[in-house]
């Protein structure tokens, strides 16, 4: 996917096509003892903690995020949805491997509205290579909503994006999401897991 400055955007026509890649099956409120995902993921998929703090604590060695793109894009169909946003709109998208001694793990998107950017939101924009957990799970203005878990399968895009340049990229992964409300106004923050990922601890 290009990712786009705001005057490139500007310049574009509304009815610029949208990808039709299939897109991934998000379920709700998923029981975690479910056996439709594999036992050694359901604490990762469930945690409903930072996802980066749990990550720190897992590696022995040196954490680091990885920047691949970020910029403005159009999002995909679900993505809108789920943010109340119309199909053609466009959003800044941040798109990163969280790694462990340069072993990816995790596979994190970010879309975020540009109302969102406003005010507070603008440092959204300027993390570099500060993860993005840091940020939310510290502001008390920030709040969750509902986890959402879906298999992500080979040939739908959110598969390609997770699993370019990394091993097995065929094999399908599993994935989570949710959105932050920040002041009120929303992003949605999708985690994809990666062949490298140690499994789930055997307790919380």
């Amino acid at each position: 996917m290009h990712f786009k400055t705001i005057a490139e955007c500007a310049a574009l026509p509304t009815d610029s096509p949208i990808s039709l890649h299939p897109l991934p099956r998000w379920q709700t409120h998923p029981p975690p003892s479910s056996r439709l995902w594999p036992p050694d993921l359901s604490h990762w998929l469930f945690d409903a903690g930072s996802l980066t703090q749990r990550l720190l604590q897992r590696c022995p060695g040196q954490f680091r995020v990885q920047v691949l793109r970020q910029g403005w894009t159009r999002p995909d169909h679900d993505e809108a949805a789920a943010l109340g946003l119309r199909r053609d709109a466009w959003a800044w998208t941040r798109e990163v491997r969280l790694c462990c001694d340069e072993q990816p793990w995790v596979f994190a998107r970010t879309v975020i509205p540009a109302r969102t950017l406003r005010g507070r939101g603008r440092r959204l924009t300027r993390l570099g290579t500060r993860p993005l957990g840091a940020a939310l799970f510290t502001d008390p203005g920030i709040r969750r909503g509902p986890l959402e878990v879906a298999r992500i399968a080979a040939g739908q895009s959110l598969h390609q994006r997770a699993v370019a340049g990394c091993a097995d990229p065929s094999a399908a992964r599993w994935g989570r999401r949710s959105l932050f409300w920040l002041d009120g106004s929303p992003l949605l923050v999708c985690e994809i897991f990666l062949s490298n990922l140690p499994a789930s601890p055997a307790c919380c």
